[in-house]
């Protein structure tokens, strides 16, 4: 068992261990000041309980280390998990209409466990990426005929679609697009034609685009404008003319940006933590470290994520198993798209989706699906350098 230590992949490994390091940090310092600004008491509740999802992280992250792959590929096992992940995104979508008071900042996203909050979407991106590894692979020589037709995945397509409707009426508008994204860049990845795949982005981009134009441009009804998802594109369209209302979290933190300089004003010094920033720790903690840390700092971090990223595209393009590949390019894909909308957000280049940064953020379940997926991608980078190693010693033999 302590063998397959040998194959650890240190360029997974490090960068994970580092991004939590720095996220347990951040999170201190965006949080405590926050909550004694909010509640009158210093209390380093966030950090502990950031502390102790990284910790369940990295057990659970060992056990997918050693996890058999295959295993997810049982139909049971399969039926089993698909059927409770929507039964607990049906659950949210009754609850957020039946009780009012479930919803938090607009959306009814949480299921309250104790003292904790479980977050279905964030388990339904994994779910759907394991989901469509299997079935892809499963179908991949059938699909890279050239007579081969999408309908002949409706089946799996309409199970997703299922899933990416019940996420978007949280609403979760950051989660439907992150899915939306695995769910095209692996049909592309499987081998499929590749005009279905220019197809889907070249109407989603054309879709984007309209939209932005039309809110941006034409006189629209109140009742479009008030709506909060149109309210959201706005502010990130005009976030200084929008920044006593909706426009507020971009406006303030761009201030933090511009206030943190090249260099940062120091650890523990941001202003717009002290109550600008609506919990800070969250969806806008980059912002915290660019005041803090400064852009370098910021750039840093980033890197540091993308560096992790092209890591999975990498084994992914170097895997021998399709499957093992396909899983590598979902994993990787949520971990991109996730990053860009909440760069994007925090920079006023995009909507604010309510998406974490990726290791940085507060948030347990997120901490925990991002641990599954570093504990598979250990797992696939072990397992492909162990094949290696035994194909290059039956060449030695020979």
């Amino acid at each position: 068992m302590l063998k397959k230590f040998r194959y650890l992949d240190y360029y997974l490994l490090v960068p994970y261990l580092v991004l939590c390091a720095i996220g347990i940090v951040m999170d201190y310092s965006a949080s405590a000041s926050w909550i004694q600004n909010q509640y009158g008491q210093a209390s380093n509740s966030v950090m502990l309980k950031q502390l102790l999802f990284v910790v369940i992280g990295l057990v659970v992250a060992l056990f997918f280390f050693y996890f058999k792959l295959s295993n997810f590929r049982n139909h049971k096992l399969i039926g089993f998990v698909w059927l409770a992940l929507l039964g607990l995104l049906v659950y949210l979508f009754l609850i957020g209409r039946l009780d009012p008071s479930s919803v938090v900042n607009g959306a009814s996203a949480w299921i309250p466990i104790g003292p904790f909050n479980l977050q279905p979407t964030e388990f339904a991106k994994l779910v759907v990426i394991i989901y469509l590894a299997h079935i892809f692979t499963q179908r991949q020589d059938a699909m890279r005929q050239p007579d081969f037709h999408v309908r002949d995945l409706y089946a799996p397509i309409l199970l997703v679609g299922i899933c990416l409707i019940l996420v978007f009426f949280q609403p979760d508008t950051g989660g439907f697009l992150i899915i939306a994204a695995i769910m095209v860049v692996m049909l592309a990845a499987s081998g499929i034609s590749l005009r279905y795949g220019f197809s889907w982005m070249a109407l989603v981009g054309a879709l984007v685009a309209a939209v932005y134009w039309v809110l941006d441009n034409v006189n629209l009804p109140k009742s479009i404008i008030t709506n909060y998802r149109v309210r959201r594109i706005v502010s990130s369209l005009h976030p200084f003319q929008t920044r006593t209302n909706d426009g507020n979290q971009v406006f303030n933190s761009l201030v933090a940006i511009d206030h943190g300089g090249l260099f940062g004003v120091g650890l523990g010094m941001s202003s717009q933590k002290l109550g600008y920033l609506s919990q800070p720790y969250t969806d806008f903690i980059l912002a915290v470290i660019a005041e803090e840390l400064g852009a370098i700092g910021a750039i840093l971090v980033i890197a540091l994520i993308f560096f992790l990223i092209l890591r999975c595209y990498l084994i992914g393009v170097r895997s021998r198993n399709p499957y093992h590949s396909l899983l590598a390019y979902g994993i990787a894909t949520m971990m991109l798209i996730q990053t860009f909308f909440n760069v994007g957000a925090v920079l006023g280049l995009i909507p604010v989706t309510g998406v974490t940064l990726p290791f940085i953020s507060y948030g347990g379940s997120s901490m925990i699906v991002l641990a599954i997926s570093m504990g598979i991608m250990l797992n696939i980078s072990a397992s492909e350098k162990r094949v290696s190693e035994k194909k290059v010693a039956a060449q030695t033999a020979k």
